[in-house]
């Protein structure tokens, strides 16, 4: 039995994480496992050597030759791995599968990573989804987005939490509010800046950091500026060890449009710092927050409620403790272990 990922590539990203935390307990299990990228070679988390790894080529950049060649490649791979079972985490990576496939028999579980409603290809996403064996996704609000004839076909499984995602701080935390995540127009870390301007007018003890790398950057540090926050908006860029960095923090922010689910908020609460997140479509956040029990939700692009529950937890230490406590209880429900064993049910492959 050989389990093929598929997705662009291993960059640093929540799909790209989550790929490696399963190829790497999947190897532990002594399944044999392979993840073949299709347009780029980049590796930003750390694979078992046991762990195969395979590119297709670069990001065609709109170019049909690169895009053939990577069709071509991806043919005569799978021909070399008839028996193996394929999950798909990408879905321009699934329309090349059944291409690549044709004729040849597949076993193919796609996963779904992002809000379906929000994808605008529908139509080539669900004709390609339509020869998967099975449809995985986070949510049941994601489930909804998808045909009936896919529906029927589909599951839910939420992220795992790493074991190796340190355990809750107990002593006093630091003033900094933290988040992590790409810096893209999605994860709206414009209104998490403005938020955090009328935040410091009651709190200029604290920091705003915000670890991870992306096009908006450079405007992100221009609106910080022109709010008077460059001295506290501070940009760390990709960090490998980003949870030792965190942990200490106040309180995390995911101030997300849409979202999967995130897996930096996933471990922000594993690790027990208080977690405000938006109640962002297709329900991720909220099938891992009850608000005011593990964490706080406010609604999406509400920059006085983001302020607001900032603010809460900043002077309610009691409420900020509590909700500390029972986010870590993510750890035991969301496992490691746990949802390897689900995807592995999903498939139809015994579970060892």
């Amino acid at each position: 039995m050989k389990i093929i990922f598929v997705l662009p590539d291993m960059a640093g990203g929540g799909t790209e994480r989550v790929v490696s935390l399963l190829a790497n307990e999947y190897v532990r299990r002594g399944i044999e496992v392979a993840i073949l990228s299709f347009a780029g070679t980049q590796q930003a988390y750390a694979l078992d050597e046991r762990v195969e790894t395979v590119s297709a080529g670069e990001a065609s950049g709109g170019s049909m030759k690169v895009r053939l060649q990577r069709l071509i490649f991806m043919i005569k791979y799978f021909r070399q791995n008839r028996n193996c079972y394929i999950f798909s985490f990408s879905t321009i990576g699934t329309g090349f599968i059944v291409l690549a496939t044709l004729f040849s028999g597949r076993r193919m579980l796609v996963s779904e990573r992002s809000d379906p409603s929000a994808y605008e290809h529908k139509l080539y996403r669900d004709f390609f989804y339509g020869f998967a064996d099975r449809l995985v996704c986070q949510t049941e609000e994601a489930i909804a987005c998808f045909p009936k004839s896919l529906q029927k076909k589909a599951c839910v499984i939420g992220n795992p939490v790493d074991a190796a995602v340190p355990e809750r701080f107990a002593g006093k935390r630091e003033k900094r509010i933290v988040t992590a995540g790409r810096l893209e127009e999605v994860k709206n870390h414009k209104m998490l800046i403005e938020a955090f301007r009328l935040f410091s007018e009651d709190f200029p003890e604290y920091t705003l950091d915000i670890y991870g790398k992306g096009s908006m950057e450079e405007e992100l540090r221009q609106l910080a500026g022109q709010k008077g926050m460059a001295d506290k908006v501070i940009f760390h860029g990709f960090c490998s060890n980003v949870k030792e960095e965190i942990r200490k923090s106040s309180m995390f922010v995911l101030s997300s449009n849409y979202e999967g689910i995130s897996n930096s908020m996933v471990e922000a609460m594993a690790m027990g710092i208080p977690v405000i997140a938006t109640d962002c479509p297709v329900g991720g956040c909220r099938s891992y927050i009850a608000d005011g029990v593990n964490g706080l939700l406010v609604p999406v692009g509400n920059v006085g409620k983001l302020a607001a529950a900032m603010r809460k937890l900043a002077e309610n230490s009691e409420l900020s403790e509590n909700i500390s406590i029972n986010a870590e209880k993510v750890r035991k429900k969301y496992s490691m272990q746990e949802i390897a064993d689900q995807m592995l049910e999903a498939a139809g492959i015994a579970v060892k």
